[in-house]
């Protein structure tokens, strides 16, 4: 049973424990792209052998713009690139000499890795049995928003459009003649959509259950907001600002800062609070109680947003004319405590305002420090662990941040000197160790350590850059990188959580 969201008792000493960040498409596989096959259990088996308690995992969702994993077409549906063919041909959809070896390279290639695997996808969905009891029942519990999601995807397919403004009014607008007349016409299209999200959350099901087993929670993440072009917009247009046409009437981003002069215009769509406040935010709860069943822990990303939000007109060409407005706030959580089952951590990072700072305090939920962002002030910096408490998840670096090496490589004489100073050397010499045993020592119940980190790998290994459009979410763990070596020093490194 999972904990209450907001019931969490600050003041009741749990567990220090320890985890690691690792992408499901950062695993190596034959296909190309990790997923859900022999690899990811192994690398259970490897977590729990090194004295693991967390495996850390980006959304799960279908990637979008960029192969962003935070840029979706559902907040509900899980990217088929992560089925496992293997386990596909275990369960009798595929034939084993179907499967052939491509040399995909060292890195994810998506566009290669989905010429390969669709036709066999497409291949397994073939072969299934749509009598199925398992996937009658499937359906039957998804259908909140698996409905949706598959006729999405197969209009989509269909039209080959841009965008789903671009459908004559009768499907933009989902009039029911018109919806029922696709569904009769393209049932094939839409039934493969269907059996692929079975393949799916099939597979995630029986990994979790795994790393469950051995001891190991599975931390997930939500992204705040949704893609314009994703089916809850289109099948739930009311609980966004949007214009008669559909088109968004703001959109999401950040402000102007240090790292920016024009902000960043993000273009995602803004909810209608004032909307979904008549329904004690229904799609909210549902997205919510869906994630509570597919992770033990859910990371809730621009978790600020709760508190304010950042909002641009639409046709924008930066984010200098935005505006903040006032957050749900408490209120909101209020309500998501009596009906969603689930501990969060709240991503409160660039949220430092006293708005952000009472809303973590009022719901309880532990909040992010990282430690590369410890060294570029002075003592009273809140990322050093000096710091901080123990209701916090610490972190060296996230997805966001370069690798460890590559941010040591590029720190300012002063910032060397500071860390120095305040980083006790680990027995290695290893200035990566060293911050991860800093990690370690701290007063945080949870420590998350990117995989790349305990491998000591530099700016050619970090998996996303943000704002850089291009070649991010490619970065793939070595084959056998896993060693005996690494697990002694991940295995010694965590002991410093005693």
């Amino acid at each position: 049973m999972l904990q209450p969201v907001l019931l969490r008792d600050k003041d009741i000493k749990r567990e220090r424990a320890s985890g690691v960040l690792m992408h499901i498409a950062s695993l190596p596989s034959q296909g190309g792209i990790g997923d859900f096959g022999a690899e990811a259990y192994g690398f259970v088996d490897f977590l729990k052998k090194s004295g693991q308690k967390y495996w850390q995992i980006l959304p799960l969702c279908p990637v979008g713009r960029g192969n962003a994993p935070y840029s979706s077409s559902s907040a509900f549906a899980g990217e088929i690139l992560f089925i496992s063919l293997d386990m596909l041909a275990r369960d009798g959809y595929l034939n084993p000499d179907d499967i052939t070896q491509p040399d995909f390279g060292k890195n994810t290639d998506y566009k290669a890795a989905r010429e390969f695997k669709l036709p066999l996808i497409k291949r397994a969905a073939d072969n299934f049995d749509i009598k199925n009891r398992d996937f009658k029942s499937f359906l039957r519990e998804n259908a909140y928003w698996l409905e949706d999601f598959a006729l999405f995807t197969a209009l989509k397919a269909v039209y080959r459009k841009k965008s789903f403004t671009e459908l004559n009014d009768e499907l933009k607008y989902r009039f029911p003649a018109a919806i029922e007349r696709f569904k009769k016409t393209h049932a094939e299209e839409i039934l493969f959509y269907e059996i692929t999200q079975f393949f799916f959350f099939t597979q995630y099901f029986r990994l979790k259950a795994y790393a469950n087993e051995n001891g190991i929670k599975i931390i997930g993440d939500i992204p705040f907001y949704v893609q314009l072009e994703s089916a809850d917009v289109w099948s739930n247009p009311d609980i966004f600002r949007l214009g008669r046409d559909m088109t968004p009437v703001l959109v999401a981003g950040v402000p102007p800062d240090i790292f920016s002069s024009d902000g960043q215009l993000w273009g995602n769509p803004i909810y209608d609070w004032d909307y979904q406040k008549t329904n004690d935010y229904a799609w909210w709860r549902m997205r919510l109680s869906h994630n509570a069943r597919l992770y033990d822990v859910i990371r809730i990303d621009h978790f600020r947003a709760f508190a304010d939000y950042y909002t641009i007109p639409y046709g924008a060409e930066t984010a200098k004319c935005g505006k903040w407005e006032k957050g749900v706030g408490m209120p909101f959580w209020r309500i998501m405590d009596k009906a969603v089952t689930a501990e969060i951590i709240a991503e409160d990072l660039g949220g430092d305002t006293p708005e952000v700072e009472r809303l973590i305090a009022e719901t309880g939920f532990p909040n992010m420090k990282v430690l590369q962002f410890a060294f570029d002030s002075d003592l009273s910096n809140p990322f050093l662990p000096k710091n901080y408490g123990r209701n916090c998840v610490c972190y060296t670096g996230t997805h966001d941040n370069d690798t460890t090496r590559g941010w040591f490589e590029k720190l300012s004489e002063r910032e060397r000197l500071m860390f120095s100073r305040l980083v006790p050397a680990d027995e290695s010499g290893s200035a990566v160790l060293s911050l991860i045993a800093y990690a370690m020592r701290s007063k945080a119940e949870t420590v998350i350590i990117p995989m790349q980190d305990y491998l000591q790998l530099d700016s050619c290994d970090r998996l996303n850059t943000p704002g850089v459009p291009s070649g991010n979410w490619e970065w793939r763990i070595a084959q056998n990188a896993l060693n005996e070596e690494v697990l002694k020093t991940v295995r010694r490194l965590t002991a410093l959580r005693k």
